[in-house]
Order: structure tokens, then sequence, then C-alpha cells
């Protein structure tokens, strides 16, 4: 036990030893002496003290954590089929022991007895949401009742990673070699990385893939509709039963159907009438009804618009690219034409002058101007030679560290995404402050004959977003470990400083010193930006529909849908209400919608556009306080960090974001930025 990585808590994780064959020793080990922590705290003779119970029991459920976070994460960005199979082995075990501890009716005893004027502000909100938990996580079910709630969440804690599995190989499995003739159209980059595939398995050709550098730019620029149409379906019915072969054995199909019932299952056992309704209660949101108006209020503003964006693309198909009946896989591709005639560039001119490493420099430039933070490269154990690691000061003192893994590849899932290694805590157990660590992983492609990775400008406000949600976690002042950071924020306003972060990657006096031409080293030119600014809310109508049709369905799926049902017909209504174009009949994208299924996001997928809200609100006010140069406010972005990033979940997010603004939020600034008012 004593060389076994997973063990080693005294600094960062050994990422670069920590193998299969040590997931089940140390988790069993982590899992007894949590077990053994939650019987001492539930001794009847343990004082019901908030820092005694911290002392033993959190201490050992934050290294149970922080260990099962390393395999869960390598399991997502390394995963391989022995990984694989030592984490299915344990996620029962891990999973039981989390349900019991939640529902264990002697700690949610001892917690109702803790003196709530014992607690400083801090304590006291992490104590009220300890509460709520307990009654969330069924502490208040009695006999039978309780056993089938824990089968429950055991049953789900499988299915989700089942989902998340047959997603991953359902798009690493496809694969097609174009020849050159198909390739007419495809950016030059994008070719070549599919030639070094094609040549790295002994073919001719160029091997294309569903991962998103491949499959975008194929999708906006190939020539050849066939072509497109080819990658589309593959893309689109992936994980379902439409899926053409061999392909149709990653099918999730069944596993929703079971995820839903047993969600609905869990809900009845609390006393809601729904999933939907457990989901909103820890969050900003009252209810599902008030999240489904909001919804549909979005829907009915950005429809003319999005209406307008379609007769846009018909006209412009019918009259300059013939195309009288386009098809779903024409769509990407006309939109590009017509910003390419309209505005007159293309995504790739704009690519060539962002090259990862002067994109990653620019935002650091702008974090450490906004935040009065500096970021300095730093060394950590890493499971990929392209992870990068760099930590945050401000006065010389360290503030949190990040891993930054940027390239798609086999074995990672796809998207983008921010998880916490661990989190800022005054440990209870040495008195020492503990500094917070994330993950920040991004989907980009690799760079090609030696040169860098080129962003497209979608890839650079992925990137800001998820830093957005890296210095909500790591910028905390907040010293009580389940309200520092990201802990404890509702998760329908844990998108707010993500989203904000995005409204960077607009402003001239940004991206001018984030920006240099692949070959020529030259920064973006003005007239580029400008034309990019006159695009900025192209298509915007559209692309707001497409996320409220994604959000409507989560939510109505689990507010109204009998999951004895087919979940299909409920996905096409809420496409004939929300959709102004329709996809073919066997497009299936419920199946890779991992957001809602092993995500986290159940009920929740309103949270983009709710705190979309929130964030354009809060940019607006650097907006009204910027000088000439339309550079931040310092003043703006130092109250920002105090209110938002440093609060944390210290607070409930209402108050921290009227802290920040001096009122509550306004719709206005949102369909404003999206060229909706």
């Amino acid at each position: 036990m004593t060389t076994n990585p997973l063990l080693d808590f005294t600094g960062l994780p050994r990422f670069d030893q920590i193998r299969p064959d040590h997931v089940a020793p140390a988790m069993d080990h982590l899992l007894k002496r949590a077990d053994a922590a939650l019987d001492t705290v539930t001794a009847p003779d343990y004082p019901a003290r908030w820092d005694a119970i911290a002392g033993v029991l959190d201490v050992a459920t934050e290294q149970l954590g922080r260990a099962w976070g390393a395999v869960g994460h390598l399991n997502s960005v390394a995963d391989t089929p022995e990984l694989r199979a030592a984490f299915n082995a344990v996620l029962p075990k891990v999973t039981d022991f989390w349900t019991r501890l939640g529902a264990d009716e002697r700690l949610y005893a001892k917690y109702k007895a803790i003196d709530p004027a014992s607690l400083n502000p801090e304590q006291r909100q992490a104590h009220r949401n300890a509460l709520r938990n307990f009654v969330l996580g069924g502490a208040e079910l009695t006999g039978a009742d309780r056993e089938r709630f824990a089968r429950i969440q055991e049953r789900q804690a499988e299915l989700a990673q089942k989902f998340s599995e047959n997603a991953l190989d359902a798009t690493d499995s496809f694969g097609y070699v174009a020849t050159e003739g198909e390739m007419d159209g495809v950016p030059d980059d994008v070719k070549q990385a599919a030639r070094a595939a094609a040549k790295a398995e002994g073919r001719e050709g160029y091997k294309l893939t569903l991962k998103m550098p491949c499959y975008l730019p194929v999708m906006q620029f190939a020539t050849a509709s066939a072509l497109r149409e080819r990658l589309y379906r593959a893309y689109v019915t992936r994980a379902s039963d439409q899926a053409e072969g061999d392909a149709a054995r990653f099918d999730n199909g069944a596993l929703i159907r079971e995820i839903l019932a047993l969600r609905q299952e869990e809900a009845r056992l609390l006393g809601y009438g729904n999933f939907a309704e457990v989901s909103v209660v820890p969050k900003m949101a009252e209810s599902p009804h008030q999240v489904i108006r909001f919804l549909r209020d979005l829907a009915q503003r950005a429809r003319p618009f999005a209406e307008r964006d379609v007769a846009d693309l018909r006209d412009f198909a019918a009259q300059q690219l013939d195309l009288s009946d386009p098809q779903p896989w024409d769509w990407p591709y006309i939109g590009e034409k017509l910003k390419e005639a309209r505005y007159a560039f293309s995504e790739q001119d704009v690519k060539q002058y962002f090259t990862a490493p002067r994109v990653l420099a620019g935002l650091f430039k702008i974090i450490e101007t906004l935040f009065e933070v500096a970021i300095r490269p730093d060394t950590a154990p890493v499971w990929h030679p392209s992870v990068q690691f760099f930590r945050i000061e401000r006065d010389g003192h360290l503030v949190g560290q990040f891993y930054l893994d940027q390239p798609a590849r086999n074995g990672k899932r796809g998207g983008a995404w921010m998880d916490d290694v661990r989190a800022r805590w005054l440990r209870p157990d040495t008195g020492t402050l503990q500094t917070p660590v994330a993950h920040l992983v991004c989907n980009f492609a690799d760079g090609v004959d030696g040169k860098p990775p080129l962003l497209t400008h979608d890839d650079v406000t992925t990137l800001f977003h998820e830093f957005g949600h890296g210095l909500h976690h790591l910028l905390t002042r907040v010293n009580e470990r389940d309200v520092s950071g990201i802990s404890g924020v509702e998760w329908d306003a844990v998108e707010l400083p993500s989203q904000f972060m995005e409204n960077f990657c607009w402003e001239w006096d940004v991206l001018r010193h984030m920006t240099a031409h692949v070959d020529t080293g030259e920064p973006l030119p003005r007239t580029l930006y400008d034309k990019m600014i006159a695009a900025r809310n192209f298509q915007s109508g559209m692309q707001t529909l497409r996320q409220i049709e994604f959000a409507l369905f989560d939510m109505l799926l689990h507010a109204e849908h009998d999951p004895a049902e087919d979940f299909m017909p409920l996905l096409d209504l809420v496409r004939a209400e929300v959709a102004v174009l329709q996809p073919p009949a066997y497009s299936r994208t419920a199946h890779t919608f991992s957001h809602i299924f092993a995500g986290g996001y159940a009920a929740g997928y309103y949270s983009y556009k709710w705190a979309e809200v929130l964030s354009a609100d809060a940019y607006a006010a650097f907006e009204e306080t910027s000088g000439n140069d339309s550079l931040p406010n310092p003043e703006t972005g130092r109250k920002y960090r105090q209110e938002i990033l440093e609060a944390g979940g210290s607070r409930p997010a209402m108050e921290s974001f009227k802290a920040f603004r001096g009122r509550e939020p306004s719709l206005d600034a949102l369909l404003r930025h999206q060229g909706m008012a």
C-alpha cells in the first residue's frame, strides 16, 4: 500500500504512475477508512460540532474523492480496456458508499444537532446545503424504500458509465478513408492530419473520423455532398439502433429508457411528482414550469431571427449554389459559403492567426490584467506528453494550479470540460490551507508538419469558456471546502463565469494581443476583425433555438414524459415546436446527449441559457465602465472577482450577482449581444 500512487496525498496526483492494478486495492483501503470515520463521528457520544465531524469524516471522504477523481479523470482522457475494467469493477462500491453516506440517518441527526450559531457564515451555508442534500439523498427514507433508493443510485451510476463508454466507442469506431477527389474544398491542415492518420494505418488517402476537429471542417468545406452525407449520417446515428453495420452494438436506447425510469422512481420515493422537481431543488430556478416558461419565451423572441436565417440560407443555396432542395448535411456547407460571400472572409482565414501558443499567452494576459494574478509554467506528473501544467500566483503567493489538456485523441472523450482535482480548504486535520487544483480539458486539432496547432475562433471561445470555470474554482477565497470555488454553486448559475469569459473573444484590444499568422507572424488585421464582428451574430437565431431545443427536450423529458413510452416522439414534438430546420427521421442526437444522461445536467441543460442571461448582464457592467481603448476597467474586474469568483458557493448566486451588479439580472444584455434586441 505504501507504494500505491493513489494513496499518496502529500502533493499532486502521480498520474504518470497510476496503473489499473492500483485501483481496486487503493479504493478498498480508502473506502474502509471512510466507513470507519463515519462510524466514529456517528457514535452516540461523539460531539455534534462542525469542526469535530470535519476533522475526521471530511478528511477521509476528501481523500477518497481525490483518489477516485484521479481514476475517473484518467478514464475520461486516457481510456484503455484495462483501466475501464478496473474502473467499472470498483464503481458499485464507491457509489454504494456515497449513497449510504448521503442517506445515513445517524449522520443526518448529528448535522441537525449542530448549533448554527456556532458556525461562521461559510460554514452556515455549507450546513444548510448539507441538510438539504441529506433529504435529497434519501436520509428520511426507511425500510424497503431506503434499500430501493440505494439500488437505484448504484444502477444509475453503472448506466451513466456505460452510456459514456458507448458514446466514446461509437465515435472512435468510425473511420472512412476518402480519396483525393472527395477531399476537394477541405482545408489543408485537416487534409494533412487525415493523410497522416491514414498513413499511420498503412493506407493511402485520407482517414476521416467523427471527432470534431475533423468532422466539422469537412461538413463546412467539403464540396462533395456525398462525403458530407456519409459523415453526417454516421455522426447523428452514433450509439443508436440507426448506426450502420457493427456500430449498432453501441446503441444507448435501452440505457436511456432505464435511466429515465429509475429517475422517475427516485423522484417518487423522495415525494416528488417527477425528476425535474428534484433537479431544481438546489438550483436558482423555482420550478420546472418556470424553466419551461423561460425557454418558450426566449424561443418566441428568437424565432423571427431564426426564420430569417433559414430564408437567407435557402435563397443563397438556390441562387448561388444551385441547391433548390438542401438536405441536412448541406446546411453547414451553405452557411459557411454564405458567410464567406456576405462578410468576405472564411473561418479558415481566421484560423491561420490563432496558433494555440499565442492564444494561450493572450488568454493569460487578460486573466493577469483583469484579476491581478500571475500565471507561470509549473511541473507535475501528467498522463500524456501534450498536457501542460501551470500555477497562479498573487503577490508571490500560490493561489492555485491547473492542468491543460488541449488535443483530441483516441481514448479521450469528446467535448470540453473543467473538473476539480482538489478544492481550497483550511484543512481541519493539519490547520494548513490547501490550494485548489483544476483540470481544463479540450479537444482541439493537433499541429501538423511541425507547425503549432491552429484553433478556430470557436475553439478560442471554448478555451476561454473552460478557463472561466477554472477561475471560479481557482480564485476562490473561501476556506470551507463544501462551498469553496464551484462547490455549492447552484447548477444553473455555474455557467456564469464560463460564459462571461467568452465575451473577451470579441474584443479587439484582447484579440490583437493573441494572434500571429502561422506562417508570417503577422497579427490579425483590423479589417478581418471588423468582418468577424459584422458576422458575430450570423445565424444567432438558429443557434439560440438549437440550444432551446436541447434544453426543452431535457426538461419535458424529466417533467412530463412517461418513461414507459418511447422518448423519440417527444423529441419530434419539441423539434416541431422549436426547430426551424428538421433533421431526418434517422437522426438520434439524444443517444449521445451525454450532458443529461452521463454528465450531471439531467433536467438542468437549461442552465446554459439561464446563466447566459446572468453572464451577459455581468459583462454589460464592463461595457458600461470601459475606457476609450475598450479595455476592461480594473475596478470592475476587481469587483467581479471579489463578488462572483472569490465568493464561490458561500452564498446564494443571486446574492453574489446583486452584490456585483447592484440589481437583479435583466434579459436585455443577452438579446443585445446576440443581435436580437
